[in-house]
């Protein structure tokens, strides 16, 4: 009986996929996670990883309210897709990278209790992002784990991601470190693909009225002919 009683509770045990508060600060903080989120889906495509924003990770079974909401966290090894939270128990990866987009009126949590917790769970890297450089004066701080601890990252390099950050006016970009290239956010695929568009119409354009100078200088030649005769005798 008394394990029938327990199977039922289990079952019972509701984990939120929201508490109601506010995604961010302000819409400055709000525009640096969606970007940063958007850039990571798009550049993790096709890999064995997922990429989540501001959801519930909980990592306590049978303990729902302990639970954080990184801003963006990147695991690695699951199956890709977004889901309505993340139990660490049932997917059985930890976040390899976590962002928070950070404030003076966040700015305890995450560099205490937050900082501590993914150390325990042993997040490999934690990158706090202050947009406005509010706190942080260069805006960008981040953490890597060795050992048990977290130590200071010097040359803004995401190793997990194989990426270099770069703090640009109030946005976070993002380089590969294989070519150098930049991870362009939606505004810029956006103005890369007009270019793109008008490039290949200039080159159309140019291709045509080099087809018609062509059939001009036919016409031309072959009127020349007829009226002077082959021009090879």
């Amino acid at each position: 009986m008394t394990a029938t009683t327990s199977t039922v509770q289990q079952s019972q045990i509701f984990y939120p996929s929201s508490d109601g508060e506010p995604v961010a600060e302000t819409y400055t903080h709000l525009y640096a996670i969606l970007t940063i989120l958007e850039v990571l889906r798009q550049y993790l495509k096709g890999r064995q990883a997922t990429v989540l924003g501001n959801q519930f990770l909980y990592y306590a079974k049978d303990f729902p309210k302990l639970r954080v909401a990184p801003d963006v966290m990147v695991i690695f090894d699951v199956a890709p897709g977004g889901r309505d939270n993340y139990k660490i128990w049932e997917e059985g990866k930890v976040p390899s990278v976590i962002f928070e987009i950070t404030s003076p009126s966040t700015k305890q949590q995450d560099t205490e209790s937050k900082k501590t917790l993914y150390e325990q769970l042993e997040v490999q890297e934690y990158w706090l992002f202050d947009p406005k450089g509010e706190w942080i004066k260069e805006q960008l701080r981040g953490y890597r784990l060795r050992g048990d601890d977290y130590i200071l990252i010097n040359d803004n390099r995401c190793e997990p991601l194989n990426l270099r950050l770069a703090v640009e006016g109030q946005l976070l970009s993002f380089y590969r470190e294989d070519s150098g290239d930049k991870l362009l956010i939606p505004d810029e695929l956006v103005e890369k693909l007009a270019e793109e568009t008008q490039a290949r119409q200039e080159a159309e354009e140019r291709a045509t009225q080099a087809e018609e100078r062509t059939r001009e200088i036919e016409a031309l030649l072959s009127r020349y002919r007829q009226e002077f005769g082959d021009l090879a005798e």
